[in-house]
């Protein structure tokens, strides 16, 4: 069976249409229009770029400020509650130190209408700006960062937050409330602060997505998936498909060809080159969950399959990558697969035992599991290491979920994070570098990984174990449960989320 998840006319129609052109009308890219704003004196332009997905915004304008605007902006309708990011920089030198670029949420396209603006200028002065009111004076809070270039800008119900960031580190953040009514429109702008001269940034890595309502039911109702493959030194993402409903989980091939992701219970094969999706031939195995890794062989692909002699419980199974008839390997259930040894020898999970949570090894061909670790509290997500010394593994042993490492054998464990953060499936890199992992912010309970939180994707060299961001993203569940790194260890694959509008 094969199905091409194209997913709605919000990226892959427009992405073909638009590629490398320049606008003034309908369609560019995410986007709905450009528009130039109060007049400016030399009409701005936007550009949409592949394979990259970036934008190219010029434009001239006086001024975003006091009750009148002049400048250019690219925007889409959004209601509801929805995150705009990107990441920014500016052009050459620019004439005026305060030219500024920045996201924007607007009640209107008049040149008074009230709006919330992520604003960074030219000189690195950094500021959340807005007009509460249709023609009322502008005000604004700065931040003590200058020039950073990870924006993202918030609407919760009333409630407007700016987050900001060198990439590499945490957002810092400041709110505002302000009552912007009916459908607003959302997007990127730039103003040259000099109507006699236009001014360029160059945006990347932009999403305009909706969140999660405060009455989503979490495994009942599903937000968008966006399958996102990224460059881990640059940080820069490129989009490579998606669909409306709950994408999750993407496994690297070792071929370097192909992804492997679920969703609805089953399994698909993404193919790199075409974006062909294909359902991958799981015989009965047909309630798959997020938890399935290739063997480093490329040979034999492993599953977490609820069964239902098992009263739906999660069971370990393995089966050609090709697909084919599954073989059971755990005897007991709850198990959820997390990793192969690099021998192809011996399976890592974890297992739900009495109530509680360690992790275990099993031959691949079956027989009694091994308990690895022996506590009260959650340990998951163990991968054996490509070196094959060690399993690496999170949990909340500390009070945090935190990552941690120990022998094949169990043995000798050590913690490698520390903060306020919890921090889920570590995955080191094919050439045993780097370790990629989740980290969800301190308000989500420690033994909990949910869907749709503002998460952070941190990687840390193995030989310095010092965490940077590398990416800032809405997911969680499913956004990187299982190896996804490309064989040659430059870039991971993964999950994020939103509805589309």
């Amino acid at each position: 069976m094969k199905n091409k998840y194209w997913f709605p006319l919000i990226l892959m129609v427009m992405v073909h249409l638009c590629a490398t052109a320049q606008f003034r009308g309908p369609g560019i890219g995410f986007f709905d229009a450009f528009t130039d704003i109060g007049s400016p004196a030399i009409p701005g332009a936007a550009i949409y770029g592949e394979p990259g997905q970036e934008y190219s915004l010029t434009g001239s304008g006086a001024n975003i400020w006091f009750g009148e605007d002049s400048f250019s902006y690219l925007w889409k309708k959004m209601d509801g509650d929805f995150i705009i990011q990107a990441r920014l920089s500016f052009t050459g030198e620019g004439t005026n130190a305060h030219r500024k670029a920045g996201l924007m949420i607007r009640s209107g396209l008049d040149n008074h209408a009230a709006h919330v603006s992520c604003v960074i200028h030219g000189d690195g002065l950094t500021s959340l700006q807005y007009r509460a009111q249709d023609g009322k004076d502008m005000e604004e809070m700065t931040f003590d960062i200058s020039g950073p270039d990870v924006i993202q800008l918030e609407k919760k119900g009333t409630r407007f937050t700016m987050s900001v960031a060198h990439f590499g580190e945490l957002y810092q953040q400041k709110s505002v409330e302000i009552d912007l009514e009916g459908a607003l429109q959302a997007g990127l702008f730039i103003c040259s602060h000099d109507d006699s001269v236009t001014e360029e940034a160059i945006f990347s890595n932009v999403r305009v997505l909706g969140t999660a309502p405060d009455d989503l039911q979490p495994y009942r109702d599903y937000l968008g998936s966006l399958l996102e493959v990224m460059d881990v030194e640059s940080g820069h993402r490129q989009v490579i498909g998606g669909a409306p409903g709950s994408w999750q989980a993407p496994n690297w091939t070792p071929d370097g060809r192909h992804l492997i992701f679920n969703a609805d219970g089953s399994l698909y094969r993404f193919d790199l080159t075409t974006g062909d999706t294909l359902l991958l031939d799981t015989d009965f195995a047909n309630d798959n969950n997020n938890d399935h890794a290739i063997s480093f062989s490329g040979k034999q692909l492993a599953i977490s399959h609820h069964a239902a002699e098992d009263q739906g419980q999660s069971v370990v199974y393995t089966l050609p990558v090709e697909g084919g008839m599954p073989t059971r390997i755990t005897p007991h259930s709850p198990s959820y697969f997390h990793g192969w040894s690099v021998d192809d020898r011996w399976l890592v999970y974890t297992g739900g035992r009495g109530g509680v949570y360690n992790i275990y090894k099993i031959p691949v061909t079956g027989g009694e599991e091994i308990q690895l670790t022996d506590l009260e509290t959650l340990d998951d997500g163990p991968e054996f290491s490509p070196d094959g010394k060690y399993i690496y593994f999170n949990s909340c042993r500390s009070g945090t979920m935190q990552i941690w490492r120990m022998g094949t054998d169990g043995n000798n464990p050590i913690q490698l994070t520390f903060d306020e953060y919890n921090d889920w499936f570590p995955h080191i890199s094919p050439d045993n570098r780097w370790m990629v992992f989740i980290s969800f912010p301190p308000e989500v309970p420690a033994d909990d990984h949910p869907f749709y939180k503002r998460v952070y994707l941190r990687m840390m060299s193995l030989d310095e174990m010092k965490p940077r961001v590398i990416g800032y993203l809405y997911g969680g569940q499913g956004t990187i449960n299982v190896p996804s790194w490309s064989p040659d260890s430059k870039k991971i694959a993964f999950v994020s989320n939103g509805t589309f509008q």
